[in-house]
Formats: C-alpha cells, sequence, structure tokens
C-alpha cells in the first residue's frame, strides 16, 4: 500500500498536453515543461508520485528569497521554538478555540503550530496546526517545503487556487496539498469575512488510504469520492507583483515574481491536491458486541516504516447507527501506546458533552488515560439497548500517531487551556460491591 494508482491528465487548452512523451524539443503553445517530484526518482512503481506541469514559465522565474517577518511564530527566531521547543507534559490538556485574529490578517499570518512531533530537516514527525483568517491572500501564495497539509475547515467555505487548479472546500470537507505545490487560500464567498480550521503537516510520506483488510473491497473512504482539481491557469503579468511565501524547515521566506505561479495550462501525474466529502465516508461498526478501536473510522494514513504504525492517522466520529448487545457502547477508557489530538467541527462529541467545542481541541498522550466523562459513562451504563442513532448532526476527527505529541509554547501560553478539564472524571463514582454479582 503506498500510493493511489491513478493518473490524471488534464488541459485547459486543446492539445497542450504533449502526445507521446513528457519532454518535447518544442511544447505546444510554447509551454515549458516542469516535473514536480512527490518522491524519490527510483522509488518503486507502485509508490512513485510525480506531476508534469506545462506552463507559462518555469517557476524558477523569481527575484531571491529573503526573511519574512509577517508571521512572528515563523521567523528565523521563534521557528527554533517550534523545533525545539515544545513543552514535555504527560497531562491530559483541552484547548477552548483561540482567540479571534484582528482584521487584515491572511491564511499565511493566521497560520500556528499547536502541537507536534519529529522534524521537517529529517523528514520524520509531523505538526498539527489552526488556521484563522479575516481576508484573502490576493496576489499572494504559499509553498511548503516542508510535508504535506491537510486542511480541516471549520468556519468558513475555502476557495484553494493551486497549480493544478482550483478546490472550493467547506466545513465538513477536507483537502490535501502536498509538500511542494503552491497554493493561495481565499474566501470562496465574497460576504465572508472569517474563516477557522485546524491542520496537519506530515513530513515524512504522504497521505493515502488505508488498506480495508478483511473489510474487503468497499467501505470507510472510496476512492471513487476524492475529487481533483481540472487545469486552470492564468496568464497575468502586466503591472503583477506575485510574493512567493516558502515555508522551509518551519522558516517563512518570500521571493517576488512578476507574473501568476498559476500559470499551468495542462498536467498530468498522480502528485496532485484533492479534496473528500467527509459526509461520503462509508462507517464499519459492530453489529454483536463491543466498541471496536477507532482504527475503523480512519480516512487517511501517513504510514512509517513500521509496518501498520501510521506517523499520522486522520479519523473522523460523524453520526452512525449504534446496535451493540450487551455493551458499553461510548470510547472506553483507555491507555494505548498511540498518541491523539482531537478537534470538533459541528455538534456534540459522543464521549464529551460538555467542555469540548467547536474551534477547541484536546490532547491525549502515550499511556495517559482517558475516555468519556463521568456523566456519559452513567448515562450509557443505564441505557435501555436499543438501536440508536449516535453523534446526529455531529463530527468530531482525531489526528492520532506513534509519535509522542509536544504541545508548542504558543499553545500552553498563548492559547486558552480549560484548567478544568480533569474535573470531568475526578468525581467518577465507587461502583464495587464484592457482594453483588
Amino acid at each position: 500500500m503506498c500510493g493511489w494508482g491513478n493518473t490524471f491528465s488534464t488541459e485547459a487548452l486543446e492539445g497542450a498536453l504533449p502526445l507521446g512523451q513528457n519532454t518535447p524539443q518544442k511544447c505546444p503553445y510554447g509551454l515549458y515543461a516542469e516535473q514536480l517530484q512527490g518522491t524519490a526518482f527510483t522509488a518503486p512503481r507502485s509508490c512513485n508520485q510525480r506531476v508534469w506541469f506545462y506552463r507559462i514559465r518555469p517557476s524558477v522565474v523569481h527575484f531571491p528569497f529573503t526573511n519574512y517577518e509577517g508571521n512572528e511564530q515563523f521567523s528565523p527566531l521563534n521557528s527554533v521554538k517550534i523545533d525545539l521547543g515544545r513543552l514535555v507534559t504527560p497531562q491530559q490538556i483541552r484547548w477552548m478555540p483561540p482567540k479571534k485574529v484582528e482584521e487584515g490578517i491572511d491564511f499565511v499570518d493566521g497560520l500556528r503550530v499547536v502541537a507536534g512531533s519529529g522534524s521537517p530537516q529529517l523528514k520524520t514527525g509531523f505538526s498539527i496546526l489552526q488556521y484563522q483568517f479575516t481576508k484573502s491572500m490576493g496576489d499572494r501564495c504559499m509553498c511548503n517545503s516542508d510535508g504535506d497539509f491537510l486542511f480541516v475547515p471549520e468556519k468558513g467555505e475555502l476557495l484553494i487556487t493551486t497549480e493544478c487548479g482550483k478546490l472550493r472546500v467547506k466545513p465538513k470537507e477536507i483537502c490535501v496539498i502536498p509538500r511542494g505545490i503552491k497554493f493561495t487560500v481565499d474566501f470562496a464567498d465574497s460576504s465572508c469575512t472569517f474563516a477557522r480550521g485546524y491542520m496537519s503537516e506530515v513530513y515524512a510520506g504522504h497521505f493515502v488510504i488505508p488498506d480495508l483488510g478483511p473489510i474487503g473491497a468497499n467501505g470507510l473512504a472510496n476512492p471513487r469520492d476524492f475529487l481533483y482539481p481540472i487545469a486552470c491557469y492564468e496568464d497575468r503579468d502586466q503591472g503583477v507583483e506575485y510574493e512567493i511565501i516558502q515555508k522551509f524547515q518551519n522558516q517563512y521566506f518570500s521571493a517576488k515574481c512578476t507574473y501568476s505561479p498559476f500559470d499551468v495550462v495542462a498536467w498530468h501525474g498522480n502528485y496532485a491536491p484533492y479534496k473528500y466529502d467527509l459526509n461520503l465516508f462509508n462507517v464499519v461498526n459492530s453489529v454483536s458486541y463491543d466498541h471496536l478501536d477507532p482504527s475503523i473510522f480512519t480516512v487517511l494514513t501517513c504510514q512509517s516504516a513500521e509496518k501498520g504504525v501510521a506517523v499520522l492517522d486522520f479519523v473522523i466520529f460523524k453520526d452512525r447507527w449504534s446496535v451493540q448487545e450487551h455493551s458499553f457502547r461510548p470510547p472506553y477508557y483507555h491507555r494505548n501506546t498511540m498518541n491523539e489530538y482531537m478537534g470538533l467541527i459541528e455538534g456534540v462529541y459522543e464521549a464529551k458533552e460538555e467542555g469540548f467545542v467547536m474551534g477547541g481541541g484536546s490532547l491525549h498522550n502515550c499511556m495517559v488515560p482517558h475516555g468519556p466523562e463521568e456523566k456519559v459513562f452513567e448515562k450509557a451504563s443505564n441505557a435501555e439497548l436499543k438501536p440508536e442513532r449516535v453523534s446526529e448532526g455531529s463530527m468530531a476527527f482525531m489526528f492520532e500517531s506513534t509519535y509522542i505529541i509536544n504541545p508548542t509554547e504558543y499553545a500552553m501560553n498563548e492559547m486558552n487551556i480549560d484548567k478544568d478539564y480533569y474535573k470531568c472524571w475526578i468525581n467518577i463514582q465507587k461502583h464495587f460491591n464484592p457482594n453483588q454479582k
């Protein structure tokens, strides 16, 4: 299980894609051929990911990079804190939604690292981020050298323009922008003035859909439901000053160019942005007894070198039927070797009916106990076990990793931490009676 197995071809002008070869002596329409390789040249065919662009100018045409100071967290001084200054604590943590950013802040300047593990320099680990912005990026774009971005919108519909084309992404949809592809994030609706959401960034490998194993050929996320952009180019070079923000080893750098970087007239390959509607996820669940492991809710996974162990899994908990017999149906109390960050896109999460709110998050690390709050346990333990809908109108998600997740200084010092989180468990009652089986 390495890649998607799909190769796409799309052209905005008929005949823009060369026939039979990738680099003819002269490309149609006077275009330039440029390859973006998402894996090593020598990666096995089943794992190899690349895209060929046929564009008006090669992307090497820009002025020199300089340090970008617009986002203080990603300045050369503070970037060291992101990689090395993560704070170590075994405490279960819950965050409230972040304070709203000021007017005039775009996606680049509103991006913050909440937690993570590893380093982009060594291509190991990942980071968890939150974005919020109050204006579109306009004539600015971003290119991430560090890893693949996974967008999980919570408020506001996004219009994401990429070198491969455009994607509209709304809450309860996700979008993946692979490493190295330039993109711009704008409001999809001109009447919108605020957008917020969650993100993850994997430094190693790429996201894929998980193997199904005994589930069989169908279930979870269906490959046919992942949508890719079609070629859509901008030919703008009169009075244009575009700014390219390059994220490189958790620092921002800026380069100017006098044309639109989104000048790709045609492309083909299997390394491209995509979106997915989480409502289409086909839930697999128990129809006899017990609450099954959360791995059955995995939408995307980025696998580590150890088989079956993830650098990062993206898992969702959506509305579904619960029909188990003789069972405690909510998530059970547990400690595990994996590490979990959770967020809420919509509604109320089934195991935390109070305090866990949209736009907030929680962190439970390796071997630290967690589970349903006291009220949820009591209600579920005494409920009539009949078929019922679970999480109606709700959508929660989890980033789960084999790597221990450490919060950043920003998350611990500038975000609103719920200091009473422990109270949802502290009053759990003793029910033990040795005289009553």
